[in-house]
């Protein structure tokens, strides 16, 4: 016997430490897009791919308050000196005359490839003469005198369009040099970093890189200018939301756990009155809670915050099966723990069961983030129930026992009787309840993807603030190409770009981005470098082309070397742009599938926003289709809503499967579903009442009601009614509610979701049960 102890005892042990030892090298992860489809439509892998990797989602939009305007632009400049050292960063931008510099040299450098003006009667002799001409007119504008330092490298003037477009990248308002806010008062910076949005890690440490540099720069500056100790930085975007958010899920999930065990423990002192005796009831909660966390790691490789928060509402249901083990028994030794398990771990056994059955649905879900919910409940939950029965009873003392509870146990059996009074009750909720739902069944689901987001609103407002002082445009719709790869999807690019500049001169677009501006086709580029004449072919018809310019041939010799130097230059690649925010651009309109190009081409709304059904029928019958990242954001949740319902309701006929093949009895089965059912209907309708739609949370914690609630109705459906058995089912719940309850004051409002349905939901479960218990009648008869 002993030596079967040590071995259960060291099996259980080493499994700890080899759990812990694996939780040490865990990821832990906010990003919501695991709660995106894991295999989308075409539409929805756009969007999925812009929220996990695009460029959008490595932007870091950064205000600067405090001092005077001369201080918060010195303060910018330093900042911005500081960032563009750092590797962390792509781009670091602050509305500098310096900020494109090394972007401007590039196309400078590239123009006779990148400019669409480049054809055979651009470099003819009439064409130099017009092109020329244009140019020196230009100079006497007002605008114009910039111009006059390039005329003699580029007298046709193939550089103005391609510095319009980097221009029209520079929309916020300038004050003492750098961007600043509409109203002054704060400077502005925008910056982009190399590690894609979803890499949480690279997003944190970056972040904390421009806290550092800012705080070394105010420290440096505010010895020369007092004023600037006060100023501060503010920091949004995809990146400081998801890094925020795993912050603020991780610490309240600690926050709410330790708060929830030490209402769990008061409660289990005030029964037990025995440190020992609580401490042993803690070893499933523990030993549960890291197995579905190893479980989760092992089987999707990162531990999803959400999920690290779910497993707060593991304490209180975990603790219930040692609740059981400890009152049940009663009478002290090793004889009455065998005689629980005899009389009650099958009721036990069956309640796990059908919570594993309930949690099993999610598995099979398309969205990473339910799977991972699913997996943690089962691993957590059977992992609690096997410690209880095989381990637990092997750490207990010989005699073993909790203090007498025969009074508490009498009083619980007294409230059972007098609750049977109100079954009535029951039905008649339940009816009231799905009255309600029917009613307000319009209204009911929350469909905005924003429902699962815990971002709070101050954090969305001041993201909101600082894009519209930077004059962001709010790209909605791409226009996305297909090709069978990059050379293909350039081409078409190339083929589309007259029919958008249509568009936008017609005031249906205010503009658009496209990857061809940037990195016209290799067809293209070889056609527009054939389009430059050799070196003495040029001179001799610039010699004619000047006859009648203000202009001597002489003057332009810079020019002819950059024509002859471009016939020999490589074409253009991406790796042409290395290191510089082009270079990120590209990377976000070009990607590269298997067998498979894209191209994105985002599309700018004008004043009136965009008319999406006249720009399909101007795309009509060409290689490309229009994609609204905001419909196929609603498409997607209420996608993901549906499966999650559907997934819900398998789960609970698996329950209703699982009981009707052990139970064998219709009356049996409906007496345990019947509570359960009422449970859900009112708790759903209270949250519809109190004019909270309902979200993805609220449905898993639907579930759990019916996972949970079944371990209370099963004993309800018995033989046995001791009064300690009834004591137990109310202890066991009083802790459930403990665990759940306090996520239901949680600021994240996927966690206060999930406490406010489950918390409720497991306490009517079981005075439902108690209502509907009919062992007097039974007796009776």
């Amino acid at each position: 016997m002993r030596q079967r102890r040590a071995v259960i005892v060291g099996i259980w042990l080493l499994t700890v430490l080899a759990g812990l030892a694996l939780m040490t090298r865990a990821r832990f992860s906010a990003d919501m897009s695991a709660f995106l489809p894991a295999a989308p439509t075409a539409e929805q892998q756009i969007l999925v791919d812009q929220l996990k990797d695009g460029t959008v989602s490595r932007l870091i939009l950064a205000g600067i308050e405090g001092a005077d305007p001369q201080g918060r632009a010195a303060l910018s400049r330093a900042l911005a000196d500081r960032l563009r050292r750092d590797p962390a960063f792509a781009s670091v931008a602050n509305g500098e005359a310096g900020n494109f510099e090394h972007e401007r040299r590039l196309l400078f450098g590239a123009r006779y490839l990148l400019s669409p003006e480049v054809t055979p009667q651009r470099f003819s002799v009439d064409g130099l003469h017009a092109a020329i001409g244009d140019s020196i007119t230009a100079l006497a504008l007002p605008s114009g005198a910039w111009l006059k330092s390039l005329l003699p490298a580029d007298p046709t003037g193939e550089t103005l369009q391609l510095l319009a477009v980097l221009a029209s990248r520079d929309g916020a308002t300038m004050s003492e040099g750098v961007w600043a806010s509409r109203d002054g008062r704060r400077a502005l910076m925008m910056l982009y970093t190399r590690a894609a949005g979803s890499d949480t890690d690279a997003q944190e440490a970056a972040i904390a890189s421009i806290r550092r540099a800012f705080d070394a720069a105010r420290a440096q500056l505010s010895a020369r200018d007092p004023a600037l100790a006060g100023s501060r930085l503010l920091l949004s975007g995809p990146g400081v939301f998801g890094v925020e958010a795993r912050a603020r899920i991780r610490d309240e999930a600690l926050h709410f756990s330790l708060l929830g065990s030490a209402i769990i423990i008061v409660l289990l002192w005030t029964v037990y009155r025995s440190w020992r005796v609580l401490l042993l009831g803690l070893v499933p909660v523990a030993s549960g809670a890291l197995a579905g966390a190893v479980a989760v790691s092992l089987g999707f490789g990162t531990v999803h915050a959400l999920t690290l928060g779910f497993g707060v509402t593991l304490i209180g249901e975990a603790v219930d099966y040692s609740i059981y083990l400890f009152i049940q028994s009663g009478a002290p030794g090793v004889s009455a723990v065998s005689t629980w398990r005899e009389r009650f771990w099958p009721t036990i056994r069956l309640g796990v069961l059908t919570s594993a059955c309930g949690f099993s649905a999610l598995l099979f879900s398309g969205f990473p983030g339910l799977a991972q919910l699913g997996l943690y409940s089962i691993a957590g939950l059977g992992c609690a129930a096997l410690v209880t029965r095989w381990v637990l009873p092997l750490l207990l003392p010989a005699n073993f026992a909790v203090r007498d509870l025969s009074a508490l146990a009498h009083g619980a059996a007294c409230a059972v009787r007098h609750m049977r009074r109100l079954r009535l009750l029951v039905p008649v909720l339940a009816l009231l309840a799905l009255g309600v739902l029917l009613g307000y069944r319009e209204t009911l689901w929350n469909r905005e993807l924003a429902a699962l987001s815990p971002v709070p609103a101050k954090q969305q407002a001041l993201d909101a603030a600082l894009r519209g002082d930077l004059g962001a445009p709010d790209v909605r719709y791409l226009a996305v190409v297909r090709g069978s790869d990059r050379e293909a999807v350039l081409r078409q690019t190339e083929q589309l770009t007259p029919q958008l500049d249509a568009l936008v001169a017609k005031g249906l677009l205010a503009g658009y981005e496209s990857p061809s501006r940037y990195l016209p086709s290799l067809a293209t580029q070889q056609a527009r470098r054939a389009s430059l004449p050799d070196e003495a072919t040029l001179r001799a018809r610039l010699h004619t082309a000047l006859d009648g310019l203000p202009i001597q041939a002489s003057r332009l010799e810079p020019f002819v070397a950059a024509v002859t130097a471009a016939r020999q230059a490589p074409l253009l690649t991406p790796a042409s742009y290395r290191d510089s925010s082009i270079a990120l651009l590209l990377d976000g309109m070009l990607i590269d599938r298997p067998g498979q190009s894209l191209a994105l081409l985002p599309l700018h709304a004008p004043p009136g926003g965009i008319d999406a059904a006249t720009l399909q029928r101007a795309f009509a019958g060409q290689p490309l289709w229009l994609v609204d990242l905001k419909t196929e954001s609603e498409r997607l949740y209420g996608a993901y809503l549906h499966e999650a319902l559907a997934l819900v309701g398998f789960g609970m006929l698996a329950v209703v499967l699982m009981l009707a093949l052990v139970l064998r009895s219709p009356v049996k089965l409906w007496r345990v579903m019947l509570p359960l059912l009422a449970s859900v209907l009112v708790v759903a309708a209270a949250h519809v009442l109190a004019r909270t739609p309902l979200n993805l949370l609220h449905l898993i914690g639907l579930l759990l009601v019916v996972a949970i609630g079944s371990n209370y109705a099963l004993f309800f459906v018995g033989r046995e009614r001791s009064p300690s058995l009834l004591l137990s089912l109310m202890v066991a719940n009083a802790t459930t509610l403990s665990g759940f309850g306090v996520l239901a004051f949680s600021s994240v409002p996927v966690l206060s979701a999930l406490g406010g349905t489950a918390g409720p939901g497991a306490l009517l479960a079981l005075l439902f049960s108690a209502m509907l218990d009919r062992q007097v009648d039974e007796a009776r008869s």
